[in-house]
């Protein structure tokens, strides 16, 4: 009897995703309503617009591509090819749905501004949207957040003019809900935060921020996380009281609170970092963290930006640009940053995520002084972190000590420091290459 023939990668798991479709169809309706009814029952009344906002005209088309996001929505279950984008793809919309509901809930806002009348086909769709939609659920914006998450759906599958097309109509969507006045503007960024963080929450492939954690045993990252987390607060809580433009050190506030659990709970795996590059959902949600770190590793070694060649190829200093790259006439690089973008270009790379001002452990230094020995085969290798001070310099320190280039944990660091006096390696750092393995006897040469 003929079997079956398997099931390919690429076949639409179209079933799962009516499965997901049935479940947040009505999950949709029935907790946006929920809030809502709460929303009138206690009268809401604040708003929170800018004085400007009284200029964005109204445009009665524009509830064309207003109502298109119900349309991607249910079509965007069937470009994902597995049932793991599946399952992420409708837990970031189902997670978007409860965080804003739950701020809706929480913080209930007021859109304060008379909407036209309209008549024909427009004013049709605007009496239908009239029918469920009331004017509350302001902050963040659902259509938003949603949009977000949808158009990197669509986004992925796209090319060319297609690709095009996808990012014009979602630009079109994300100005809509000022045009057919139903949100103030406060609410786009929030919403756009919040389908990020759903981005970062499931992200496409691989284990989820959460899978691995596991509350830190060091005294130096909880200390990081208290400061990280009332750095936090303190932006957040500016941002409430000055209002206004004020308002975007929210976005550093939540920033720096998703830092300080990186340091308590999720550890390096927090910032998403492959192959030198943080995923989207990272990458925006850390921005001002990230130019804030850019910025203190520039400041830090602007009188030092070179880096120091230390032995047999194997170079010492802080992140470079592609230019310094190429400039420097490096074949490979060993980044041990993982708050920082690499740089991209024609050169072997291999990413180590080491959290800043942490000292890394015996095995992270053993791990890379075995990446330092592959990648010198490719030419001169630059070790860098933010600095160049003190993540890469222990791990170079590892190298010559597990090479047998240095006889001891102090010749290696006085090595280093002939090379590049302003290392910073602590009694921890010192600790960690103690525990390293015994060199072995005999060294295959520079």
């Amino acid at each position: 009897m003929k079997q079956p023939a398997p099931a390919t990668e690429t076949a639409i798991p179209w079933q799962r995703g009516v499965v997901w479709l049935l479940f947040l169809g009505p999950f949709f309706f029935l907790s946006y309503g929920f809030a809502n009814s709460m929303a009138a029952s206690w009268q809401v009344r604040d708003a929170l617009a800018y004085d400007w906002e009284r200029h964005i005209p109204f445009v009665p088309w524009t509830i064309l591509p207003y109502w298109s996001i119900d349309l991607f929505y249910g079509l965007s279950f069937l470009l994902c090819r597995n049932n793991q984008q599946v399952d992420r793809h409708a837990l970031r919309l189902l997670s978007a749905q409860l965080v804003s509901v739950a701020c809706f809930l929480l913080f209930p806002l007021h859109f304060s501004f008379e909407r036209p009348a309209t008549d024909g086909v427009f004013g049709e769709l605007f009496n239908a949207l009239a029918g469920f939609d009331m004017p509350y659920n302001q902050a963040p914006s659902l259509h938003i957040g949603l949009l977000v998450i949808l158009w990197v759906r669509f986004a992925a599958a796209s090319r060319g003019w297609l690709r095009v097309a996808v990012d014009a109509w979602a630009l079109l969507i994300a100005v809509s809900v000022l045009t057919t006045y139903q949100h103030h503007f406060i609410d786009i960024p929030t919403g756009a935060l919040v389908g990020l963080l759903c981005l970062w929450l499931w992200p496409e492939a691989g284990p989820t921020p959460f899978a691995r954690a596991r509350l830190s045993r060091s005294p130096q990252q909880w200390r990081l996380a208290g400061a990280y987390l009332l750095a936090a607060l303190g932006a957040g809580g500016l941002g409430y009281v000055l209002g206004g433009a004020g308002l975007w050190l929210l976005w550093l506030g939540l920033a720096l609170g998703l830092v300080a659990l990186n340091y308590a709970l999720l550890g390096p795996a927090g910032f998403q970092k492959q192959n030198g590059r943080h995923s989207l959902g990272a990458a925006l949600l850390l921005a001002p963290y990230t130019l804030a770190a850019w910025l203190n590793s520039r400041l830090w070694t602007r009188a030092h930006p070179a880096p120091d060649l230390i032995a047999d190829g194997v170079w010492l200093g802080r992140l470079p640009n592609a230019a310094a790259m190429e400039a420097g006439g490096f074949k490979a690089l060993l980044d041990l940053t993982a708050e920082l973008p690499a740089p991209r270009g024609n050169w072997a790379y291999a990413g180590l995520p080491w959290l800043d001002l942490v000292a890394p452990t015996a095995q992270q230094l053993e791990q890379a002084a075995a990446c330092i020995d592959r990648l010198r085969r490719h030419g001169p290798l630059l070790v860098c972190c933010a600095l160049g001070y003190s993540r890469s310099a222990s791990a170079v320190a590892a190298w010559l000590v597990s090479s047998g280039r240095a006889e001891s944990v102090d010749a290696a660091i006085a090595i280093l420091q002939g090379a590049r006096p302003h290392i910073v390696l602590g009694s921890a750092h010192r600790d960690a290459l103690a525990r390293l393995s015994p060199p072995p006897e005999t060294v295959g040469g520079a």
